[in-house]
């Protein structure tokens, strides 16, 4: 006989998928298809050359240039603290947990001033990195800066509670039987992690890909040099050029479709292979 999870009624189980449909309907669907419509909407032809002006060339390179800088550092940092705080005891490890929530806590927008209050013209070390020509805010490195602090708890938080649950057991066999630090990473942890190592990367990414408040306080908004895609996409809707912000957002738009279908197959290894180690 089989035993059912809850004791709802199936009237009840209908009515509260149906309210769940409608609601992703509502509120993805129908955005989803509004910004593909808008932006086809007048032919492919006008839809590739909006992609493929200089503008919107330079902001989906800087796009990808930012993703690519920012993801490893976070990868980097995400396996470093993820393993610090599942394999070791430390002063201060409650606070290194705090800290890697922050950015959930601030908002993208608070956090860009920071760095503006920090590496600006008038900021904390802004006089100094003037006098030695260094330009941060404004600049390539002040949105890397950015986008690196809006998404470093990505990697760790997929990470901290899958190391957690895995233990020290194996990493503690492997060093029994002679292998070193690296040897022990290398061939014991991160197979055992890389599931979930990378649905961490890909959500990374695709919130890098996707900022929107923190790099505009720090971009300065310049043509061609700080625009990120959803900056040039703000500047051509309040521009009225709806069929290339539209264009530019259905990228943005194709990306999130992208990451989600990456995320269910992810998920799914995932599932198969926690089953199959069981």
């Amino acid at each position: 006989m089989k035993v059912r999870a809850t004791s709802e009624d199936r009237l009840t189980q209908i009515v509260l998928i149906g309210l769940a449909l409608t609601f992703l309907a509502f509120f993805l669907l129908l955005p989803l298809v509004a910004v593909f419509s808008e932006a086809l909407g007048q032919g492919l032809g006008m839809f590739l050359e909006a992609v493929q002006t200089p503008d919107a060339l330079a902001a989906i390179r800087l796009t990808l240039i930012i993703a690519a800088i920012s993801v490893p550092l976070n990868v980097v940092f995400g396996i470093a603290a993820s393993w610090a705080i599942t394999k070791f005891q430390f002063p201060g490890k409650s606070l290194l947990i705090t800290l890697i929530d922050l950015p959930f806590s601030v908002s993208p927008v608070v956090s860009g001033l920071i760095f503006v209050l920090l590496f600006g013209a008038n900021g904390f070390v802004g006089p100094w990195l003037a006098e030695h020509d260094l330009k941060i805010i404004f600049a390539v490195p002040g949105i890397v800066l950015a986008t690196v602090f809006i998404t470093f708890p990505f990697v760790a938080r997929e990470l901290i509670p899958l190391m957690m649950e895995q233990g020290k057991d194996d990493e503690e066999a492997a060093l029994s039987l002679g292998a070193s630090g690296w040897q022990t990473f290398w061939h014991v942890t991160l197979p055992n992690i890389r599931w979930g190592l990378l649905y961490g990367v890909l959500l990374c990414n695709a919130r890098a890909m996707g900022e929107f408040g923190a790099v505009s306080v720090v971009s300065g908004h310049i043509r061609g040099e700080t625009n990120t895609m959803p900056l040039h996409v703000e500047i051509l809707y309040n521009e009225y050029d709806f069929v290339g912000a539209f264009a530019v957002a259905s990228l943005l738009a194709l990306l999130a479709l992208v990451t989600l279908v990456a995320k269910s197959v992810l998920e799914w290894r995932f599932d198969l292979h926690s089953g199959a180690s069981h």
